[in-house]
């Protein structure tokens, strides 16, 4: 059978051409660096301030490598905690009583509060290694892109059209075939579109995680990250202007070398008609699509996992176990009995900590910066607001534009708001401004862009009749902006100030907290609180402001997002 299959492999369509020399040239390139990288991860620490970050441009090319090293590492392990996590919570009835709230919590917890608690794990794991500190650096990206994965697969599944649900079980697919045929192809598409975002939000926590001040800890991992920590704390703001160019190169790269290949890709397992003209293939698929040979391997591969999908492992539709109902809601019942009463004992532990480590005024003072820190957080989102849902909607309403602003979108969104902090700080010094009120804009820096995302998405999609019909009616001014403009675009606005909020909410630990050189403003507010207790190692307040933080967010969402969210997609979604 290889002496047949050999020849055809080897045909004069797979022969090898100048297409897959450089790709193979791209690969060879590829296996280097991660070779390079890995040597790097295995050395030792002789001292935790040992590592000396250069400033000279020439570093930062090597610098970018070991960044976007980190991050697609963090990407992968999303990819696996999505593939398991999400997946057991919507397949399992019972196991969602828990996974869900769980990471609906994990979602409201502040990201760089994972800090204190991960970096003295992962340095126990691997004593007197680089490793750790690299494991360290990689979760806390980790977690800024594993939960909005996790609730885009979650919702993926749980939202399979009953349509299709039906036909999977008219040809009798068992459980294994319809995840692999069914399932994860109508995900595909959200999960590639959370897996950038989440590239974003992975961005913005760059400096955090590669300059890691925990209590007597610190660390400096070679990156772009810890190169602008340093050329913060040394005042050199060309330094600063460099890794902005550096990493406006380096976003670009992954976008299309990676990402629009992907999406393309995706677009595949769309479920929506469309009237619109589809879109052109990106140059990077195109390039690939002329290679011969590497196109003839990864159609064996692609083959070869469509075969294992389709493996008929699992019951089939028919042979579906068929219990009485009353033993399974009794059980039903049991098991929630159980989970309320391990709540309840982990509520009263929780209380016995907290009441004898922490005094009640100072439960109240926490609690108090908590309402400081929501007042900034709404005032940014209104005011995003008020400055691109206009905006999105004009540019929204012609395609050409729409697309363009898409792309600016996620490319802004996509750039660490953070590297622009030290210009905020240089006019804030200088001009001798309040840090309660001038550092609050930039919690809403990097997340604003979501919201004009959205808003540009839902215009770009308007009914076509709709605004046909209010342009016969006559229909202008602000009578078309109250009754036809902000309603049609109202549940996929308010996505993304959800969005944007929850940004604004991790990013207050930064925010309230900003530095150039010898020059600290602090902000009142729970976020810097957060940071002052992890830069001091103290654990037990850092457990508090996460708790306190987790709570108003939690509180937040379920007192006002999710009802309007309800609301506007009962009223005002086009079904």
């Amino acid at each position: 059978m290889t002496a047949r299959w050999l020849p055809a492999f080897l045909s004069r369509d797979s022969r090898p051409n100048l297409f897959d020399l450089a790709a193979l040239l791209c690969m060879l390139g590829l296996a280097v660096l991660l070779a390079t990288a890995g040597r790097h991860m295995l050395a030792p620490i002789t001292a935790p301030n040992a590592a000396v970050i250069h400033l000279d441009p020439a570093w930062l090319p090597g610098y970018a490598v070991r960044t976007t090293m980190r991050m697609f590492a963090a990407l992968g392990a999303s990819l696996l905690f999505t593939f398991t996590y999400a997946v057991w919570a919507a397949k399992s009835r019972r196991a969602a009583l828990i996974l869900v709230p769980v990471l609906d919590v994990l979602q409201s917890v502040p990201i760089l509060g994972f800090l204190t608690f991960t970096v003295v794990f992962f340095m126990g794991l691997f004593p007197g290694r680089i490793l750790g500190a690299e494991l360290a650096a990689i979760f806390t990206i980790f977690t800024s892109q594993a939960w909005n994965m996790a609730f885009s697969m979650y919702q993926s599944l749980r939202a399979v059209p009953p349509d299709l649900e039906e036909v999977a079980r008219g040809f009798g697919l068992t459980a294994w075939q319809k995840f692999w045929r069914l399932d994860v192809p109508f995900a595909v598409p959200g999960l590639v579109w959370n897996a950038m975002v989440s590239m974003s939000g992975g961005w913005f926590m760059v400096v955090y995680s590669e300059t890691i001040t925990v209590g007597n800890t610190d660390i400096l991992l070679p990156g772009i990250g810890s190169y602008v920590g340093t050329a913060i704390a040394q005042r050199n703001l060309w330094a600063v202007l460099y890794a902005i160019l550096t990493m406006l190169v380096v976003i670009l790269a992954y976008d299309q070398l990676f990402f629009r290949p992907l999406v393309a890709w995706s677009a595949r397992f769309g479920t929506a008609s469309s009237d619109a003209a589809p879109a052109s293939d990106p140059w990077m698929l195109v390039l690939l699509r002329r290679t011969a040979l590497l196109r003839r391997i990864t159609d064996t591969i692609g083959e070869g996992l469509t075969a294992i999908g389709g493996l008929p492992l699992g019951r089939r539709p028919h042979e579906a176990r068929r219990g009485i109902a009353l033993p399974s809601r009794l059980l039903d019942l049991g098991w929630s009995v159980l989970l309320a009463g391990l709540s309840l004992l982990a509520l009263w532990q929780v209380w016995i900590y907290a009441r004898a480590t922490f005094s009640l005024p100072e439960l109240l003072h926490v609690v108090g910066l908590g309402g400081l820190t929501l007042l900034r957080v709404v005032a940014m989102v209104l005011l995003a607001s008020l400055v691109w849902v206009p905006a999105g909607i004009w540019l929204g309403l012609d395609p050409v534009r729409a697309r363009r602003t898409q792309f600016v979108a996620q490319f802004m969104a996509a750039f660490p708001a953070n590297l622009f902090f030290p210009i905020f700080v240089v006019l804030i010094v200088h001009f001798r401004l309040s840090s309660d009120i001038w550092l609050t804009p930039l919690m809403i820096l990097g997340t604003q862009w979501y919201i004009l995302f959205n808003v540009v998405a839902a215009a770009s999609s308007f009914p076509a009749d709709l605004l046909e019909v209010a342009r016969s009616l006559q229909v202008r001014g602000p009578l078309w902006w109250l009754r036809v403009a902000l309603p049609g675009i109202l549940p996929h606005y308010i996505t993304g100030a959800i969005t944007a909020s929850g940004g604004a909410w991790n990013a207050a630990i930064a925010a309230e907290v900003a530095s150039w050189g010898d020059d600290h403003l602090a902000a009142h507010g729970l976020g810097a609180y957060i940071a002052r207790a992890t830069v001091a190692g103290d654990t037990a307040h850092v457990g508090l402001g996460m708790t306190v933080m987790a709570a108003f967010v939690l509180l937040f969402n379920r007192a006002v997002w999710r009802p309007l969210a309800d609301y506007a997609r009962r009223h005002f979604a086009f079904v």
